[in-house]
Order: C-alpha cells, then sequence, then structure tokens
C-alpha cells in the first residue's frame, strides 16, 4: 500500500475560499482507494509554506506528493512541468511580504523537473472530459516557492513529486470574465493525477 500527500492552500488576497484546499477535502471525504492519502493545507506565505509542505513530507514519509494550489485565469487544469529558483510577487503574500527578483534557496538550481508523469497525467485528466494541459512553469508566487522547497528537498530521493495548477471555481465569485471549473470536477482530476501517478511507481 502506497502513502500520498495531497496538499492545497488556504485563501489569500481577497478571496475567503481557495479551491485548491477545498478540492483536496472533496478528494479525501470520497477517497476510497487501499492507498494511504494525508491531506494538509499550507500557509500562502513565502517561505513558510515550503517548509510545511517539506515538514509533511518528512513526517509522513510519502510515495507520491501533489501540492496543489489556483491560477485565476486558467481554464484547465495544468500540471506544472518546472519548479524555477525565484520569488517575484505581484502582490504581497497573507504576511505582507512582497519579494521582487530574489531566490527560493540561495545557490540553488535554476529549476528542478516535476518528478509526475506530467503527460501521462494530462493525457488521463483530458480522457475523462476534464479540461487538461501542461504548463511550463508554476510562476514565481507562493505556490512555485513551495513546489521549488518540495523538488529540492526530494533530489534523489524516488518520490514522485511535483504541482498541479486548478482554476478558479463560481463561488470564487470572480466575474463573468474570470473562467472556472465546478469544485467536483476539479477533485476528480486530481484523484485521477494521483492514479496515474501510482500506476507509474508500480
Amino acid at each position: 500500500m502506497a502513502r500520498v500527500l495531497l496538499t492545497g492552500f488556504e485563501p489569500f488576497a481577497e478571496a475567503t475560499i481557495n479551491p485548491s484546499w477545498d478540492a483536496v477535502e472533496m478528494l479525501a471525504d470520497a477517497w476510497s482507494r487501499d492507498d494511504e492519502l494525508v491531506i494538509r493545507r499550507l500557509p500562502v506565505v513565502f517561505g513558510s509554506g515550503g517548509r510545511r509542505l517539506v515538514e509533511h513530507v518528512a513526517a509522513h514519509t510519502p510515495d507520491v506528493v501533489v501540492a496543489v494550489g489556483v491560477a485565476e485565469g486558467r481554464s484547465s487544469v495544468t500540471p506544472e512541468r518546472l519548479a524555477i529558483n525565484l520569488r517575484d510577487a505581484r502582490i504581497p503574500d497573507n504576511a505582507g511580504r512582497q519579494p521582487v527578483d530574489v531566490p527560493c534557496v540561495g545557490g540553488g538550481p535554476a529549476a528542478y523537473f516535476s518528478t509526475l508523469p506530467v503527460t501521462a497525467i494530462v493525457d488521463a485528466i483530458a480522457g475523462a472530459g476534464i479540461s487538461a494541459e501542461a504548463s511550463l512553469t508554476a510562476g514565481a508566487y507562493v505556490c512555485n516557492d513551495a513546489f521549488y522547497a518540495l523538488q529540492h528537498s526530494l533530489v534523489g530521493l524516488g518520490v514522485s513529486s511535483g504541482f498541479i495548477h486548478v482554476p478558479a471555481t463560481p463561488q470564487m465569485g470572480l466575474g463573468e470574465d474570470v473562467p472556472t471549473m465546478p469544485l467536483g470536477r476539479i477533485a476528480k482530476a486530481l484523484e485521477i493525477a494521483i492514479t496515474v501517478a501510482l500506476e507509474a511507481k508500480q
């Protein structure tokens, strides 16, 4: 039996909800696999989000780690290919910090690849009728910061790990010009991603 660590983020900016965490909770409530699913919510704070994620990995020693965040404006579920060594925030984080053009890890590599089977995940989600596409990078906000910390901590350890951005949900009330996806479809996409990642490790 494998163990999966699945994380989402707390609300940030002006939002009162974050579909990354809401979808993680929804999936956990419906989880029926024999594999163990551990879920944790991360703070939207540079440094702290990544540290918490790495601490959860150390505490639970998962076989697969999927970190999830929301990307307002995207219409598809988008597994990320690269975590880049850059903090460059257009808005402050939840602690009021707004770093510009600084590294996530001083002296660290410019980027790390996801070790999730990104293409297979995209194909499987799309095959289930849910809009999905690969994304090159996770940006330079807290999502990327946590993703970079995760990959940095797992180099050479054989853990399948990566990050998935999900669209906003209608419940966020962001306006008609912002693409949304129903929460249930997001949760289903995450379930598919985990299934593909687990199968790839067999």
